[in-house]
């Protein structure tokens, strides 16, 4: 980048020297190319300082060699020479950014900041403030108007050419796409073990267990209950015998003195208990159940009474405590159920 520079300060020195002598042509090489790198100089310090170049340095860096530019075409004979010697003193303006560019990228990369995108970011977001201030609370309706849309147009420019911004941006996206990936390498490689159901017992084990004095139910092709009529033995031709009279304990109720039934007690097996001996967690309201779970309920309900609930008995109960559970798995269950006691 010196090389160049001086190359380019050598050009315009020969150029003009041939035109306006040996005095003119040291003064615009030094007024042009020599202001030119000391303004580079000064660039290029503030930038490893880690400090942003005032805006009459950046101006400099290309005014000063234009001029020398606009000098040196005057002195071509011909459109040739004009081209060529007006691109001449530019050397020292692309000597000059290249340093501070170079510089400035070493020095983002050792301390993670850009003074210079930093200074940016400071006075558009100042300036935003300072707009969206007035388009708020400003008198004028049509200095709230123009301070609206430039605020929209400041917005365009924040974060742009931030480089620590864009880093934490990519960062940011990084993690989201590793946690998308390990989510989704997590779902495909898992493996489900399959698990061994527990075995249900049979009725004939629970119904003791659950009605004491209930009969075994039998069910006839529509699901009805169906209860077998005891046939009374067959009477055999002895001579009765006439037993002696015996005098009553306890004075016999008339009618209208006669109390009602006692209600029928509680079931002596609770569903935790149905649910421990079957293996599976005690199932519990407005919470989804599994299919054993479903068997489990339903047995719960319908030995809870004597004689045992029919199903659409059953299904009232099993919605009116709460459970829940879609009418056809429920039916299946049911159909299980019932299976599970033919079986047995």
């Amino acid at each position: 980048m010196v090389i160049t520079g001086g190359a380019g300060a050598y050009g315009t020195y020969s150029n003009i020297k041939a035109v306006y002598g040996e005095g003119t042509a040291a003064g615009a090489v030094a007024a042009g190319e020599g202001a030119t790198a000391v303004l580079a100089l000064v660039l290029l310090g503030l930038t490893m300082l880690g400090q942003p170049s005032p805006l009459v340095i950046r101006a400099g860096l290309w005014a000063l060699p234009a001029a020398a530019s606009v000098m040196s075409a005057t002195a071509a004979d011909d459109p040739g020479r004009t081209v060529v010697y007006a691109l001449t003193p530019m050397g020292m303006t692309a000597a000059a950014e290249g340093a501070a560019f170079l510089a400035r990228r070493i020095v983002v990369h050792r301390d993670g900041r850009d003074a210079e995108a930093e200074a940016r970011a400071a006075a558009v977001v100042q300036a935003l403030a300072y707009h969206r201030a007035r388009a708020a609370h400003h008198p004028d309706e049509k200095v709230r108007n123009r301070s609206a849309r430039q605020s929209w147009k400041l917005a365009k420019k924040v974060g742009v050419g931030d480089v620590s911004l864009g880093a934490r941006l990519v960062d940011v996206q990084r993690e989201r796409v590793t946690d998308g990936a390990d989510a989704a390498l997590a779902d495909m490689f898992t493996v489900t073990r399959a698990v061994t159901p527990p075995v249900t017992p049979s009725v004939l084990d629970l119904a003791p267990h659950l009605a004491p004095d209930a009969p075994t139910p039998s069910h006839d092709g529509e699901d009805t209950q169906v209860t077998d009529e005891e046939t009374a033995p067959e009477e055999e031709d002895v001579t009765p015998v006439t037993p002696p009279p015996v005098t009553p304990v306890t004075e016999p109720v008339t009618g209208a003195e006669e109390e009602p039934a006692p209600d029928a007690a509680e079931p002596p097996v609770t569903l935790g208990e149905v649910a421990a001996v079957t293996g599976v967690t005690v199932p519990e309201p407005s919470v989804p159940l599994t299919d054993t779970q479903l068997i489990v309920v339903l047995r719960y309900l319908r030995y809870s009474a004597d004689p045992p609930l029919s199903y659409r008995q059953a299904a009232t109960a099993f919605r009116e405590q709460g459970f829940v559970g879609a009418e056809s798995r429920v039916r299946s269950a049911w159909g299980a159920l019932l299976s599970q006691e033919e079986t047995a």
